[in-house]
């Protein structure tokens, strides 16, 4: 869900994006025609000054670091694998523990076994099988 939130008349998304604390997604723009420019000029500012995400040397997009991490979840994780690094809530693929919050859109895996807690919420029904649609 994409939202634009305002405090008064004031963009909280511009504010974040001009200090640099979010960056703009250019294909949810035409879903915010009133402050499409302003994003775009906040974003530019504060790449211009370096501020925040921008202050990275090498910044990673965030679709591209999500798109990262779901590369990194579709491997079956040997045992070794599941005590170190693999969050224990899907024991039959390896998503790596504090992974950013992903859908079933971003794994590869249909059907999987889910154990309690389900950080991404992939088993919607709650029946122990994520991504069953």
């Amino acid at each position: 869900m994409v939202a634009e939130v305002f405090i008064g008349n004031r963009s909280v998304n511009v504010n974040m994006v001009q200090e640099g604390l979010a960056v703009v997604y250019h294909q949810y723009l035409k879903g915010c025609p009133k402050s499409k420019d302003s994003l775009l000029q906040g974003e530019s500012y504060a790449k211009e000054k370096r501020l925040g995400f921008w202050s990275q040397s090498n910044p990673v997009m965030p679709w591209d670091f999500r798109h990262k991490a779901a590369q990194r979840a579709t491997s079956v994780p040997t045992q070794g694998q599941q005590q170190n690094n693999c969050d224990p809530a899907y024991p039959d693929l390896c998503i790596p523990k504090n992974s950013p919050d992903l859908d079933c859109s971003d794994v590869s895996q249909r059907r999987f076994r889910v154990l309690q807690p389900d950080p991404h919420r992939f088993d919607r029904d709650g029946d122990g099988i994520g991504c069953e649609r």
